[in-house]
């Protein structure tokens, strides 16, 4: 009996839909790459690809789920294409064409096809903007609506991207394929940079609004997929740890009232402790390699696995911190090991390394850089000199959740103010 029957051989609608759905999820980006592969065609392996999960639905209320939902998808699929290519009569290269894949089709493993349809959506040869709207919708099988109101752009501007990729591809010829293994390692530094941007517009979106779920739910999804392909790559390890340990305070990380909870002081029982054990397993497997997304791991494990803030080892923190800065010189990174530096030995040592930073065009304007500076000065007494950086930080907060809480450290410090800037 085939998933989703019923006692009378009947399968249930409802079973149906949620087996579709599950396929969709699962088996999109397989369906999708294959046949990019077979026909080279990305506009016509689109519509062939949403014709066969629209077939699908009848036919799988008829005959009951599949055994291999991702094969009977892969077949349709296929099919579809034939019949396209064979009605475009006027063009017999495409009659040969259809022929050769109605005969000649051999199936790829399903990571060999995510893998080239991950590494030809993140090609370096197209815009940044589209390799994310790209990968959300070849590989993820997100909706440009779903996109749009994921990334809060309109529907149109999501095609428009997704369409120019593909054209891109087209024109410059961008191979359907992974890279070889001598260019592997760093365009796959490319790829993991895709995935961590498109987590981040969820965890801390950079238009200034609130936290969302499914980018940073979906990045999670793609690293995963790519680690399951790619297990010898330790980086790709490393971010899947370091999205999943970012993403196991969400529930910690806003009040009541929305304004953002420092994670000294959130409720860890929060936490997402699932997350956190599988993080700091995967954190711990990829830091021998030491890479950016492996230490930015480690750091963050230290941070999930600590009872308290106080408890936290700082010591280890800023060795990590500095190995991430003999990497890559960063002044972000420096602001945050600053943060740390002053936890392990006091606000003075914190003001003093945020004071070696000098002035860096990376942090200038940033919200952060005053409110490190102000944390210090609140520690070491000089009240006067925090509330002013306490107000420039307030003044560059990129949201009311961020300004709302540096106005708590001004109401404090027993600072009068004035509302924020971002007041309604």
């Amino acid at each position: 009996m085939s998933a989703g029957e019923g006692a009378a051989g009947e399968t249930a609608p409802a079973a149906v839909r949620a087996a579709l759905a599950a396929s969709h999820r699962a088996e999109w980006g397989v369906v999708f790459g294959t046949l990019v592969r077979l026909t080279g065609d990305w506009e016509l392996a689109e519509d062939c690809a949403q014709d066969a999960f629209a077939r699908a639905l009848p036919a799988w209320e008829r005959d009951g789920v599949p055994r291999s939902p991702g094969a009977w998808l892969v077949t349709a699929a296929r099919r579809r294409a034939v019949d396209v290519l064979r009605r475009r009569t006027t063009e017999r290269d495409k009659v040969a064409e259809a022929a050769a894949l109605e005969e000649g089709y051999e199936p790829a493993p399903p990571g060999d096809e995510r893998l080239r349809l991950i590494f030809t959506c993140c090609h370096p040869a197209l815009p940044l903007e589209a390799r994310v709207a790209l990968t959300l919708r070849a590989v993820g099988g997100l909706t440009t609506r779903e996109i749009a109101r994921a990334f809060l752009v309109a529907e149109d501007t999501v095609s428009q991207r997704v369409l120019r990729a593909k054209r891109k591809i087209a024109a410059a010829g961008i191979p359907y394929r992974v890279p070889p293994p001598g260019a592997r390692a760093e365009r796959l530094g490319g790829v993991l940079a895709v995935l961590y941007l498109i987590f981040t517009e969820g965890y801390t979106p950079s238009d200034g609004s609130v936290i969302r779920d499914q980018p940073a739910e979906e990045a999670i999804r793609l690293a995963r997929l790519v680690v399951a392909e790619a297990p010898d790559e330790p980086e790709a390890r490393g971010l899947l740890a370091l999205l999943l340990l970012q993403h196991s305070r969400r529930a910690a990380r806003l009040g009541a009232d929305g304004g953002l909870i420092r994670m000294e002081h959130q409720d860890r029982s929060l936490w997402d402790r699932a997350l956190i054990t599988e993080g700091a397993a995967l954190a711990g497997e990829a830091l021998a390699a030491g890479g950016p997304y492996a230490l930015q791991a480690a750091i963050a494990a230290q941070h999930a696995l600590a009872p308290d803030a106080a408890a936290t080892d700082w010591a280890a923190v800023v060795a990590l911190y500095d190995r991430l800065l003999a990497l890559r010189a960063n002044p972000v990174v420096a602001l945050n090991r600053a943060v740390a530096v002053g936890m392990r030995d006091g606000p003075q040592a914190q003001l003093e390394a945020v004071d070696a930073l000098g002035t860096p065009k990376e942090l200038a304007g940033h919200h952060a850089f005053p409110a490190v500076r102000a944390d210090a000065l609140r520690r070491l007494g000089r009240t006067e000199e925090a509330a002013r950086m306490y107000e420039a930080a307030r003044a560059a907060a990129p949201n009311t959740a961020i300004a709302a809480e540096y106005t708590l450290r001004l109401t404090g410090l027993g600072h009068p103010t004035k509302g924020t800037p971002h007041d309604g």
